[in-house]
């Protein structure tokens, strides 16, 4: 038997309370590498349910083996075995093919969410839980604060949407690695050390290195109660002031965007061109500079930034895509895709069909005219909306078009939920999947 000491008791009661925050039947998939963290939290969850009888929650696990380095393989078969001794459903996802020589870290975070969606579909699971820790949030929030990215300062989410189709929740945020050790010390399980968490190459290793040596107790500057009432707080000034058109404009009254633009109200406007220039990151700090100075000037003119036009009238802002740089999508019968990062395109015709900027601008400037824009930010926009042509002429195209929002599709921080529901909606868009374990919006809302 496991010995009850503060630590281990620590991890045990965060692990229970977690889940009873699920609404049930729920089936959780917990990603586990073998190194402590994960595995920790694979066990603690085990023990909880153990402990509970639950008999309407459930476990199983994926390891991804990105196939990095040496010996990777025989990690995730000991994974395997592991799983296999305490009852829980494994299975390994290998990153396959040629990995890229820059950016190693980024591409492998996208690949592992994207394999982890695919285990959660192929076990049946209702969420995805990470092992990430309150080390890992500390080092999150540094390296977001030197880049100035503002309210990134919030650091991870404990909760956050994964592909519009998976929710990943983090209950072990504010447990810290020791204490995690600890419980697996207790319980008499070893585990890996993943080489690359001492590769100097690496930013995360650095930062790592830095707090280690100074003590540093960096704190958010946001915290995430701050970032999800400012997301509140931009909903509700999208809802006053942004009209979308079209899919194609949105635009502000001219008092909305009149002397000072709050942060608020910043992260909200910001975001809207993320979706119009089908942008998935954030503007550069010195852009966001710019940009906010030329609002505020509330001059006539046009300042192109991340693949948008603001254009500023008497009558308002008006953001559209500039025409530049636009791509050809070609897809197979069935077959979906992106594009322009701005609309997501699924070929439901038997021939094949190529996606790209619109062969019938003027019909669609007509719309844009009708709906009140004007004629000059009509035209402009109309020939960025996307056109879908047949390359087979004994067919005929047919295709399901829906926009995209770039900032959140991919990965939608709890704490943005208000904001990225009310742009979604702006832009004709089904709500976001709910959270297994509460209501986001309604915690929010009261």
């Amino acid at each position: 038997m496991a010995a009850e000491t503060p630590a281990h008791l620590a991890v045990l009661e965060t692990a229970k309370r977690f889940l009873l925050s699920f609404h049930r039947p729920a089936r959780l998939l917990a990603a586990v590498s073998g190194g402590s963290d994960s595995k920790g939290l694979l066990l603690a969850l085990h023990r909880a349910i153990e402990a509970t009888g639950d008999a309407d929650l459930s476990l199983a696990a994926c390891t991804v083996d990105h196939a990095l380095r040496p010996g990777s393989a025989e990690e995730a078969q000991a994974m395997a075995d592991f799983c296999a001794s305490l009852g829980i459903a494994h299975i390994v996802k290998r990153w396959d093919g040629e990995k890229p020589v820059a950016g190693i870290q980024a591409a492998a975070r996208e690949k592992r969410y994207e394999l982890l969606a695919s285990a959660a579909d192929d076990l049946g699971a209702t969420c995805i839980v990470t092992g990430h820790t309150l080390d890992d949030q500390r080092e999150t929030i540094r390296m977001r604060s030197e880049r100035g990215q503002g309210p990134g300062g919030a650091g991870m989410a404990d909760a956050t949407l994964y592909d519009r189709r998976f929710w990943v929740l983090r209950p072990f945020l504010g447990l810290r690695r020791a204490d995690i050790r600890a419980f697996l010390s207790a319980e008499g399980v070893g585990w890996f050390d993943d080489p690359s968490n001492v590769n100097m190459r690496f930013e995360r290793v650095r930062t790592r290195e830095r707090l280690a040596e100074t003590a540093d107790e960096t704190t958010a500057a946001w915290d995430a109660v701050s970032r999800a009432r400012s997301s509140v707080k931009a909903a509700a000034w999208l809802k006053l002031h942004a009209r979308v058109h079209e899919n194609l404009v949105v635009s502000f009254a001219g008092a909305a965007v009149a002397g000072y633009v709050d942060a608020d109200c910043r992260r909200a406007l910001l975001a809207m061109a993320g979706v119009i220039g089908g942008r998935t990151h954030p503007l550069a700090a010195e852009t966001v500079t710019r940009l906010m100075a030329f609002i505020g000037r509330r001059e006539p003119g046009r300042l192109t930034a991340g693949h948008v036009v603001f254009d500023m009238r008497a009558t308002g802002l008006y953001l559209y895509r500039e025409v530049r740089d636009l791509p050809l999508l070609t897809l197979r019968p069935g077959e979906a895709g992106i594009w322009d990062g701005r609309f997501e395109v699924r070929n439901v015709g038997n021939g094949m069909v190529q996606v790209g900027a619109t062969n019938d601008g003027e019909l669609q400037q007509e719309r844009l005219i009708a709906a009140g824009l004007p004629p000059g930010v009509a035209r402009r926009a109309s020939v960025s909306a996307p056109g879908v042509v047949s390359t087979d002429s004994n067919c005929v195209a047919k295709a399901e078009v829906e926009p995209r929002i770039g900032p959140y599709d991919t990965f939608l921080p709890g704490f943005d939920l208000i904001m990225a529901e009310m742009i979604a909606g702006l832009f004709g868009r089904q709500p976001y999947v709910r959270s297994p374990v509460h209501d986001l919006l309604t915690e929010m809302e009261r």
